[in-house]
This record gives structure tokens, C-alpha cells and sequence, in this order.
């Protein structure tokens, strides 16, 4: 287990909001604004989701008195998803009221394919009521992800796109890089063109490189989407972005649950033990 817990040493900001505080202020004194992230998923139980619900309360209310430029991402697992659909509904509003009281974002966050058509419901249903304030993350890979993709852009959601990190079959998700990048570079196409300020999460060399050409080549103001990373994952890179005037954001993940956190992500996908070791030593 030693090895685990140096990787989310490396990758978790702390156990608490207080640990994680001087590393958002150091990235915030960069210029670069961050995401936080709860670890923890699946729960089962009504009293543990409520505690949850108000933790996220909490965490908004800290952003806000600290003065962190930051937002949170969310999994509706965490809330009460896997209990009752209209539960989670409701936790997720009143955690939402805060975020519209405060003017702040709450970022809806993808699971495994399971949960992929609920998660897209519960989104679109509160996108109607608190708009600017709620977004959500889709997965390039899974094959129903292009008319997904269409309609959130269409309706003008708030999309985190991301290449995905779940094993899935190849009945729902493409299975070769090549193509997943291919579908990136399609999906941040319509994006970027439909939707005011897509989030384009991705350490891939390739893709970065691709979105920037891209911009140059469309004449596309770099003012009109975002990069994001995760945290202990090329940092440098990140600065240089910022630098050079790109959005940048820095997703930063923290609480105790880091060992199944780390667990799930190395065992989901082989490329994943490689992915994490290949870039500890990247710019």
C-alpha cells in the first residue's frame, strides 16, 4: 500500500479543505484557478449522502470566505443517486441555491456508462433552473457521446470534455486511441462553436498541441476555451499556457478516500499505470 499512497501524495492536495488551501492559493497566485474535488463515490445510505450534501455546502461557503478563485465538481453518487433519483434531485438543488446565492459553479462530474444517461437527465432538469451555475463533464470515447455532445451544445451547457478514464466494452466506448482522439478533435469542434466556454480536459501532448494549432488555424480568439489538468500533472505546462494567455483551470482532488480513488483509476485501464508514472516526469 506504500505505493499508492506516495502517488496520492503527489496527486491529492490534502485530506482536509484547510491542507488543501495553501496549494489553490499557490496555483490561484499563478493565475490559475482551480476545481475542487471531494474523493469519495457510491453512496448507499440517506444519512451519509446528507452529510455529504452539507460538506459541499460547506466547502462553497469556505471558497467563498477564503476568497479562492475556485469551483467544485460533484458526483451525484456522493448525493444520493444510487438511493433515490429524485432524492439526488433535490440534494443537488439545495446545494445549487448556495451556488446561485453565491454566485459560484458547481461541476457535475461523469461516472462509469451506467450512470451515463441518469447523470445527463439530472443535468439538463437543474441546467433549466440555475443555468450559468451548473455544468457537466462528457466522455469522448463512449459511441453515444456524439449526439450527446450535440444537444448539450445546442441547449448551450456548460461541457467539460474529456477523452474518459472507465473501462467500458466496445459495444459503448472506442477502444483505440487513435480514434479517441478523433472524436476529442470532433466534439471540441462543436464546442468550441456552439458553446461560449467549452473545458477542454486533457494531459494528452497531442491533443493540447492539436486545440492550439486548431485555434490558430480558425482564427479562433484562445479567449474562447478553457485547458484543464489535474493536479500534480504537468503544473509546468500549465504556466506556460496561462502565460501565454489561454484559460487555464487546475482540477484539485482531496479528502480521505484517496486509496480507492487511486485503486480504481490504476485497475480500470493498464494504460492508466503507465499514463501516471509517464507523466510524473513531464513538463
Amino acid at each position: 500500500m506504500k505505493l499508492p499512497f506516495i502517488l496520492a501524495k503527489r496527486f491529492v492536495a490534502g485530506e482536509t479543505f484547510d491542507e488543501a488551501v495553501p496549494k489553490i492559493t499557490e496555483l490561484n497566485s499563478k493565475n490559475i484557478p482551480i476545481t475542487l474535488d471531494l474523493l469519495g463515490e457510491n453512496v448507499k445510505d440517506r444519512v451519509t449522502a446528507d452529510k455529504t450534501v452539507a460538506t459541499y455546502i460547506e466547502l462553497l461557503e469556505a471558497i467563498k470566505e477564503a476568497k479562492l478563485d475556485s469551483t467544485i465538481s460533484i458526483k451525484l453518487t456522493m448525493i444520493g443517486l444510487d438511493i433515490d433519483y429524485e432524492y439526488c434531485q433535490n440534494n443537488l438543488y439545495r446545494l445549487l441555491e448556495v451556488a446561485k446565492k453565491n454566485d459560484q459553479f458547481v461541476r457535475i462530474d461523469m461516472e462509469g456508462s451506467d450512470y451515463t444517461q441518469v447523470t445527463i437527465d439530472v443535468f439538463t432538469e437543474a441546467f433549466k433552473l440555475y443555468g450559468k451555475h451548473v455544468g457537466i463533464v462528457i466522455q469522448a470515447y463512449l459511441h453515444r457521446t456524439k449526439d450527446d455532445i450535440s444537444m448539450l451544445a445546442n441547449i448551450g451547457a456548460d461541457v467539460r470534455l474529456c477523452k474518459g478514464a472507465y473501462k467500458e466494452s466496445k459495444d459503448i466506448a472506442l477502444q483505440d486511441m487513435d480514434d479517441i482522439r478523433e472524436a476529442y478533435k470532433e466534439y471540441a469542434k462543436v464546442l468550441i462553436e456552439k458553446t461560449k466556454m467549452p473545458r477542454m480536459a486533457t494531459h494528452d501532448e497531442i491533443l493540447v498541441d492539436w486545440l492550439m494549432k486548431y485555434a490558430n488555424q480558425e482564427n479562433i480568439e484562445i479567449s474562447r476555451f478553457e485547458f484543464q489538468m489535474l493536479y500534480g500533472l504537468r503544473q509546468d505546462t500549465m504556466e506556460e499556457l496561462t502565460s501565454k494567455g489561454y484559460n487555464t483551470r487546475i482540477y484539485v482532488p482531496f479528502g480521505t478516500m484517496w486509496f480507492p480513488y487511486f485503486k480504481r483509476r490504476l485497475m480500470e485501464r493498464k494504460e492508466n499505470i503507465w499514463f501516471i508514472f509517464s507523466t510524473m516526469f513531464k513538463k
